[in-house]
């Protein structure tokens, strides 16, 4: 049924005001940060080191944090989300199957620094005596509470795209005599691609943009992490632990070319979900 024309309008402004406002956001990004475009500057983020008192301010180990936790928890989360929305979807058991969805769906609600502290009390002080080394704050640690942070996103966003699957496609697989095994994998899994690849790009977003965890269990060392051990930053928390800096400084100006690099980053994975889209004629499956 068409929208009334009042309500057409109210959502076209909803939009438009959307849609203004991160136009806004990424114009003040760029105006407040156009000091770091001059004689070379920009580029030089990318290869110094961060050593505000010597004059670097490369914000490297940043962008090697953040790829390292964010990537590190979706390989983590995506078995863990796949194996969760085959139960709930495919073989679905009658009692355990929707708890375990009504749990999916009320984790999606937590808040990380809930999380966050979850990870301080209980999985800091388990990594570090399991492992004898460091701190208990490092990238396995973030990485393991962003799992289970991005991990309901996945998991609602597999199921979505399995329920697409046609009914007729499902009942020819049963007439056949396909087991929910079989018929996940050679009708549900292969129809399923763009969906699956969509419900991963959005949580790597939601990885790349998340603070509380990071800045909580990462241990927010100005250095790339080389191990699982190793504590790193990501771009996110130095943005949190730099900005109460003073505001004619240039250390507070680089906070803002973090903000431009997190802006292209969630920017590019938009336009790669649009293209999947469009690739797969509008559908989700």
């Amino acid at each position: 049924m068409k929208p009334a024309p009042a309500a057409e309008k109210l959502f076209f402004g909803a939009a438009l005001f959307s849609a203004s406002i991160s136009l806004f956001i990424l114009l003040f990004m760029v105006v407040l940060g156009l000091p770091l475009f001059k004689d070379g500057f920009f580029l030089r983020l990318f290869t110094d080191p961060w050593r505000p008192d010597h004059g670097l301010y490369g914000i490297s180990a940043m962008i090697a944090g953040t790829l390292g936790v964010s990537f590190l928890a979706l390989v983590l989360a995506l078995p863990l989300s796949l194996g969760c929305a085959i139960l709930i979807s495919i073989i679905r058991p009658p009692v355990f199957g929707r708890l375990l969805e009504k749990t999916v769906q009320f984790m999606t609600g937590i808040p990380t620094v809930v999380l966050g502290f979850v990870g301080v009390f209980l999985l800091v002080p388990f990594i570090r005596e399991q492992f004898g080394h460091g701190s208990g704050r490092c990238l396995l640690t973030a990485a393991l509470v962003l799992a289970v942070l991005i991990a309901p996103t996945m998991i609602l966003f597999f199921c979505d795209s399995f329920s697409r699957i046609p009914a007729s496609w499902l009942r020819a697989a049963d007439a056949l005599g396909c087991t929910p095994m079989e018929k996940f994998r050679h009708v549900i899994l292969p129809n399923s691609l763009q969906g699956l690849a969509g419900g991963t790009i959005l949580a790597m977003g939601r990885a790349v943009g998340d603070t509380m965890i990071a800045l909580m269990l990462a241990g927010n060392a100005v250095a790339a992490p080389h191990a699982l051990l190793d504590p790193a930053r990501t771009l996110t928390a130095h943005i949190a632990l730099v900005v109460a800096a003073d505001f004619d400084s240039l250390e507070f100006k680089i906070i803002f070319a973090c903000g431009l690099l997190l802006y292209a980053i969630t920017l590019a994975m938009t336009l790669l979900i649009r293209g999947l889209d469009r690739g797969n004629g509008g559908r989700t499956w």
